[in-house]
């Protein structure tokens, strides 16, 4: 799952940077990024390496073509809902417009790569095994270390970020309303972590049987089946607490800050759309 949730996670780091340039330039390189981390987990040769950069053009090809117009309308759309100010409606809108199109991008992504999956070989796999547990170690790092009080204020300073990313720097009262979001919400890593471990076993046994073309498309698109229930709770309860600070802080911005967030989604949309028109003047690469 991981190395088809690269496409993904690829496009929503353009989507979460702040600032037009970076989002054209995120994208335009966004490619030759996955390509290198994906050789990274595939450990291909020269020929399957240059089979994987043609289905990632195929796939980038495909997504400029249907999902950027679509991310042009909702970044429009957003702009007008942050400036008159935003309803829990709103947000339930947002997260599942972006939720529905990570579905749509992750089912064609995997339709693309699945057949070159269902031909790893054994050391292949392995090495594809290998880079799993490192990356487990990496999320172990940043997101299970330390006592319980220390991870809830890395949480608040993620968030923090986050959102100045969007508003500009946060006032005092601000703050402290993300501090306290920090602290009523439960920390779920640890189920996070099983869970990435249960998907690198499904991924990897789907593998092994040469059963990646028939099933992960559907796999990829429903990530969040065979999850335990535990987590399903706790990711939910996450979600409504964070609309919850939303809201919050929509009650207390500055026009400063509201303008300032309306404009980023209004330059995110002027380059989806710009990036979007690019893709019948560009040829594919040799």
């Amino acid at each position: 799952m991981r190395t088809v949730m690269k496409v993904t996670l690829a496009l929503a780091a353009a989507w979460l940077l702040a600032g037009c340039s970076a989002v054209r330039l995120a994208y335009e390189n966004a490619d030759s990024y996955l390509l290198y981390r994906a050789k990274g987990y595939l450990d291909l040769d020269e020929k399957a390496s240059d089979e994987l950069e043609a289905r990632i053009d195929e796939f980038f090809a495909w997504h400029r073509r249907n999902a950027l117009p679509q991310y042009a309308r909702i970044s429009e759309d957003a702009a007008k809902r942050i400036t008159k100010g935003l309803s829990r409606e709103d947000l339930v809108w947002g997260y599942d417009s972006l939720v529905a199109h990570a579905r749509q991008s992750l089912r064609v992504a995997a339709e693309r790569i699945a057949p070159l999956l269902d031909r790893l070989t054994p050391q292949q796999i392995a090495h594809m095994e290998k880079r799993f547990a490192e990356d487990n170690r990496k999320f172990a790092r940043e997101y299970l270390r330390g006592a319980e009080a220390d991870r809830r204020k890395r949480r608040a300073k993620r968030v923090e970020e986050r959102l100045e990313d969007w508003v500009g720097n946060l006032s005092s009262v601000q703050l402290e309303k993300v501090r306290q979001f920090s602290e009523r919400t439960p920390l779920y890593d640890e189920l996070r972590a099983r869970d990435r471990e249960r998907m690198q076993a499904e991924l990897v046994g789907m593998i092994r049987e040469r059963a990646a073309q028939r099933r992960l498309p559907d796999w990829s698109a429903n990530w969040e089946r065979g999850r335990d229930p535990a987590h399903l709770a706790a990711s939910e309860r996450l979600r409504q607490e964070y609309y919850a600070l939303l809201l919050e802080l929509d009650k207390t911005l500055t026009p400063e800050q509201r303008s300032r967030a309306a404009a980023n989604f209004r330059r995110y949309a002027e380059d989806f759309t710009v990036l979007a028109r690019r893709a019948g003047a560009e040829t594919p690469r040799k």
